[in-house]
């Protein structure tokens, strides 16, 4: 979606203006009222719109610019102009921001050198997290004696509450503390969780004891033994929630991303931003899972917890180089006055030919770029519709802002929606993924993990292989794939957006029923054999965990990618919560879905007591069906597949196509 920055000088540009009668606005008369806080300028419309702009203020604006076109000689110093002045303090990145802009009263704040604070607090972040969500079925297994079906239930529960969380995070981020505090605050409270994790593993009296493994009786865990483990990964999701959607969004504030030289330094940004992410991924996918499986789970866990702690300390070191941008206020409320207002001005009617009077409120600060007015789902623009009923204050705001609602806050919302054919899209795959974090581990456990010699591999180590692939395929499709695919086209753009997100859904369908082939022959082996474990190598999982990682590269990666497209700078937060949201619901989905057929096979079978396991319960492999459940899963990413080619696929080039719709605004003075 194109961008229009709106500059001061605009405003002073005006030498007379009426103001308009609030309660009598003309409907045949087309115009958009600019706020009297605003710059009187506003962003392009779409074509269909036939909008037109008239200068309209409060009386007490007229008189700001009057005062202020008088002051403007008197206040230069030196042959700089005050306005000129304030223009570069509002884009330098070397201050700190307040509520209209930036404080020039502190200097030398942002840039490369908070990086090392910033990167670091999210690498030793992310180590803990990792460590602990790779392993977490396995924790439960085998250290809370829960079945396969319920420890896969608990972390894919655990995992979709980490990641909706950070809607929470985002609105307490935008709309209260601001980025610095919400991520003190969250990984505060995520070092307490990991703490009370740590004491899970440590005091045997905080868990069940282990199995008997003469009569292969386990005795299942206390109420409160279960209550206590539970709000210790309550903590841990407020902590993620608060810390993931954050930290990208905090870093990106110390640039000044409105020169070229500030969006050089966001992509460097983000290259070491996902570098330190893989360095802890794999240190917590080899190291720290090695040692809670083989050595100790109470100094497995211990390590994470202390690393969190390092990550906080490291954060505060930098406090004082920080840009710290101010809460503006929520996105969430601001969706929630938008749907007040339109069911409020429903039965007023939006044609092309029509004409109404349009209310905006563009930002002051030139670091928020203003969103164009566009002519999709025009039942929402309803909601910037001023009738006789509303009426502003003396900063020509408002006095009702659930009844009427500025184009910005219209326009934020419509962003919200355009994505969700997309966004929706992508939770299949991310089910898919998820299967690999799970039962992917349960299949790990009951296979031969020997590597060299009398080394075994930890089942919660299997995720190194999509990571690899990833670390393969990613300079491959670089400096290979993508530049032969531009030679190869007739437009030489080669492979878009929507060719990927594609090809990450075909991936999942492939990684699905590789991993059904696998299972049936790994179960089948240990049958033969009976044994527990069955006498196939680790190895035969890789290529599903290799498949599954071919699927983040094109679809996760091409979510976030398509986000950030969609979504202007200030939205920024949202963009990110919103990836997480799919992530929790991909958990929800799976969770629910291997619950639901647990059920069903179980009553197919006949069982009424609960004795038989189905396809998915029980503490043995070997005794289910979790191949004929991942063929489901790849039938249910073949419908998602048509979905995306039918129906899906026609907004990913949503932008584009109001890019070119787009046009001036005429300027009645």
């Amino acid at each position: 979606m194109m961008m229009n920055r709106l500059s001061f000088e605009s405003l002073s540009s005006v030498s007379s203006v009426k103001e308009p009668p609030a309660d009598n606005v003309d409907h045949d008369k087309v115009s958009i009222v600019i706020s009297s806080n605003s710059p009187s300028a506003i962003a392009p419309t779409t074509e269909n719109s036939q909008i037109k702009v008239s200068r309209s203020f409060s009386s007490s604006l007229v008189n700001q610019v009057i005062k202020e076109e008088e002051q403007e000689g008197e206040e230069q110093e030196g042959g700089i102009n005050k306005r000129k002045m304030m223009k570069k303090r509002e884009t330098s990145p070397d201050i700190l921001l307040n509520d209209d802009g930036y404080d020039p009263n502190i200097k030398k704040a942002g840039g490369w050198k908070t990086m090392p604070y910033i990167i670091g607090n999210e690498t030793f972040e992310k180590l803990a997290s990792m460590s602990l969500t790779a392993n977490m079925t396995v924790y439960l297994r085998t250290q809370y004696n829960m079945d396969g079906l319920t420890s896969v239930s608990i972390a894919s529960i655990w995992g979709g509450t980490c990641n909706i969380t950070t809607l929470l995070g985002a609105f307490v981020s935008d709309a209260y503390l601001g980025r610095y505090w919400t991520l003190l605050t969250a990984s505060i409270i995520y070092f307490l969780g990991m703490g009370m994790m740590t004491l899970t593993a440590a005091i045997p009296y905080l868990r069940p004891p282990s199995c008997n493994k003469l009569t292969a009786i386990c005795q299942e865990p206390e109420k409160w033994q279960l209550g206590v483990l539970f709000i210790a990964l309550i903590l841990l999701s407020l902590g993620a929630g608060g810390i993931r959607p954050v930290n990208i969004a905090f870093g990106v504030d110390q640039f000044d991303v409105t020169t070229e030289k500030g969006k050089k330094q966001v992509e460097s940004f983000y290259n070491w931003y996902y570098w330190g992410f893989t360095i802890a991924l794999i240190v917590a996918l080899t190291v720290v899972v090695y040692i809670q499986n083989n050595i100790s789970w109470a100094l497995g866990l211990a390590i994470p917890t202390a690393i969190i702690l390092l990550s906080i300390v490291v954060f505060l070191i930098g406090s004082k180089l920080y840009i710290c941008v101010k809460p503006r206020g929520s996105v969430f409320i601001d969706v929630a006055k938008v749907i007040s207002a339109a069911l409020r001005k429903r039965k007023i009617k939006l044609k092309p030919t029509s004409e109404h009077t349009l209310f905006d409120n563009p930002s002051r600060d030139l670091t928020v770029e203003n969103l164009c007015l566009t002519n999709r789902f025009s039942c929402l623009t309803k909601a910037a519709v001023i009738t006789e009923q509303d009426s502003f204050n003396d900063q020509g705001l408002p006095t009702n802002g659930w009844r009427l609602c500025s184009i910005q806050q219209v326009e934020q919302f419509k962003c919200i929606i355009s994505v969700m054919p997309v966004w929706v899209s992508g939770i299949a795959c991310f089910v898919c993924m998820d299967q690999q974090s799970t039962q992917g581990v349960l299949q790990a456990i009951q296979s031969d993990t020997r590597f060299i010699h009398n080394f075994h591999v930890p089942p919660g180590s299997m995720g190194i292989a999509g990571m690899i692939t990833l670390s393969i395929w990613i300079p491959i499709y670089e400096h290979l794939v993508l530049p032969l695919s531009r030679r190869m086209s007739k437009d030489g753009v080669g492979i878009t957006l929507k060719h990927r997100l594609g090809a990450g859904i075909v991936m999942s369908i492939i990684c699905m029923v590789v991993a059904g082939i696998v299972e049936g022959r790994r179960r089948e082996s240990a049958l033969k054999n009976h044994t527990f474990i069955a006498p196939m190598s680790f190895a035969w999982l890789i290529p599903q965990y290799a498949l599954s990682g071919m699927t983040e590269v094109f679809t996760g990666v091409g979510i976030m990618e398509f986000l950030a497209k969609q979504f202007p700078p200030s939205m920024r937060t949202l963009a990110g919560s919103l990836f997480f949201l799919s992530l929790a619901c991909a958990s929800y989905v799976s969770s629910f879905l291997m619950n639901l057929i647990h059920r069903l096979s179980q009553s197919a079978s006949g069982d009424k007591d609960g004795s038989n396991p189905g396809w998915l319960g029980g503490t043995d492999l070997n005794k289910n069906k979790l191949d004929y459940y991942y063929f489901i899963v790849a039938g249910i990413c073949v419908l998602n597949l048509l979905y995306y080619i039918f129906f899906a696929s026609r907004y990913v080039d949503t932008s584009k196509k109001d890019e070119e719709g787009e046009r001036d605004v005429e300027l009645n003075s």
